[in-house]
């Protein structure tokens, strides 16, 4: 049930380079034997910090809006359907948590120029101070090749929209992306065309700089205030444009069923099925009329909206408050669960009538989960958020296997010994962020992620992801 930034305060322009996470280049780094350093086990000493392994990721940036945000989402863009060169190029939509509820705003921006490059899995050649001979020349061919390109520091460019009170959730419609939906600490929820500002940042200039100052007044196209109290939980159909179901902190859910492109018929009787608050909502990405929702009780519920009010099936899923669900779209059997004890499960959805579809349970996460999303691009594959500071990133399909272990440490000269206690399925570790809330992947540039915390957002592309595309083209 951890959802709130305490005591947020405006994030400030650091100096470049300053941020933890950016890295600066292998050679400025202090000459000391490297070691694995497990969150929440080891601890620093004093006058030690962590220093982040630039050739751990493709692509790194941080950057800020102004106030933190605790829910963003990614926008579809028409800038292809699968993007695998850099620069790339994002847009998306954020609501902040200011320190007044005046102060508000929902964000859609553009972030342009995020550079990086394709870094190879094992190294063909090891210096003696263990760093990869061919990366180092790649890294200034590729420079210079950005260079030419124009590629520099990323360029930001923003639209913010007046927003009554701090946004607890916002997500966009995925067939009209500029159709965004807002939940508000108000109370209320909101719909908003925001084409306008879209379309303006499509056709700025890439070197325009836009926002800052400039906070437009704009009138939703619905509020309901038909929930009795605030919440947290909405999510738009993948199959049904326009539909919208919405979940309250009293355990009620509304189905929002689109009667237009911009007006809404909305079931003034919810469904009724927890006992506590909706944290979540997921519709199913193959059956138009089903969805999932999970909640402060520890259940997780199916819903069919042709079948009454009442949930179809309802499971504990955790001992604790489930913060948040998500429904695999590539293996549409596969339901995963976020726990307020920092568990995360993956439930069969085939299983459930033999009893326990459970097919897999971690528990390395040791505070409340914040997020939870399956990867577009690969159905094994999952991103995590906590509030331990940590961004994970889990393949189910791995399994431990120790000639593979040793040959690879042979090719690298690899001295470090990675802990055994460490689950084989865990992928990547992502650090650097303070209070992580909520965690997307780009369904549109495979491997990339972007994160959000109360000091700003991170867009990070880890170098160990391997996608499905073939190679020539990746």
């Amino acid at each position: 049930m951890v959802r709130s930034l305490k005591n947020p305060k405006k994030a400030k322009r650091k100096s470049k380079g300053s941020k933890k996470g950016e890295g600066s280049s292998s050679n400025e780094a202090p000459a000391v034997e490297a070691k694995v350093w497990q969150p929440g086990v080891d601890k620093l000493e004093e006058g030690e910090e962590l220093q982040c392994d630039p050739s751990a990721y493709n692509c790194l940036h941080a950057f800020h809006i102004g106030w933190p945000c605790l829910s963003f989402d990614i926008l579809r863009d028409s800038l292809g359907l699968v993007r695998t060169e850099f620069p790339h190029t994002v847009y998306c939509v954020a609501g902040t948590q200011a320190e007044q509820s005046s102060w508000n705003s929902i964000g859609i921006f553009k972030v342009l120029k995020l550079s990086g490059k394709r870094r190879d899995l094992v190294p063909n050649k090891i210096n003696k101070d263990g760093s990869d001979m061919d990366s180092e020349s790649s890294d200034s061919d590729e420079d210079d090749e950005d260079d030419s390109r124009g590629s520099g520091p990323p360029v930001l460019q923003i639209r913010k929209i007046s927003h009554e009170g701090g946004v607890n959730r916002i997500r966009a419609m995925r067939q009209n992306p500029h159709i965004c939906a807002s939940w508000a600490d108000t109370g209320h929820v909101q719909v908003w065309d925001f084409s306008s500002h879209l379309n303006a940042l499509v056709q700025s200039d890439a070197e325009a700089v836009h926002g800052g100052s400039t906070v437009f007044n704009q009138a939703p196209l619905i509020k309901f205030s038909g929930h009795k109290d605030e919440g947290y939980a909405m999510d738009w159909s993948p199959l049904v444009p326009g539909r919208l179901v919405t979940g309250d902190c009293k355990s009620g859910i509304h189905l929002w069923e689109p009667a237009s492109d911009s007006t809404w018929n909305i079931d003034s009787n919810p469904f009724v099925g927890h006992t506590a608050s909706v944290e979540d909502l997921q519709w199913s990405p193959t059956e138009p009329f089903v969805f999932a929702s999970c909640s402060v009780d520890g259940n997780v519920a199916i819903w069919d909206i042709r079948s009454g009010k009442s949930p179809a099936v309802s499971i504990k899923a955790h001992n604790a408050d489930v913060n948040v669900i998500t429904w695999n779209s590539l293996a549409s059997c596969m339901l995963a669960s976020g726990s307020d004890d920092g568990t995360f499960s993956i439930r069969d959805l085939r299983l459930l009538k033999e009893g326990d579809a459970v097919v897999a349970h971690f528990e390395y996460h040791k505070h409340p989960i914040t997020s939870i999303e399956w990867s577009p691009h690969e159905a094994s594959t999952l991103a995590v958020s906590s509030s331990d500071n940590q961004l994970t990133v889990w393949d189910l399909s791995l399994e431990r296997d120790e000639e593979e272990e040793a040959e690879f440490k042979a090719k690298t000269k690899e001295l470090v010994n990675a802990p055994t206690d460490l689950p084989p399925q865990l992928l990547f570790v992502h650090q650097g962020q303070k209070d992580l809330k909520e965690v997307h992947w780009h369904s549109q540039i495979p491997g990339m992620l972007i994160s959000t915390a109360s000091d700003g957002f991170n867009v990070l592309m880890p170098s160990n992801i391997e996608t499905p595309l073939p190679a020539d083209i990746a």
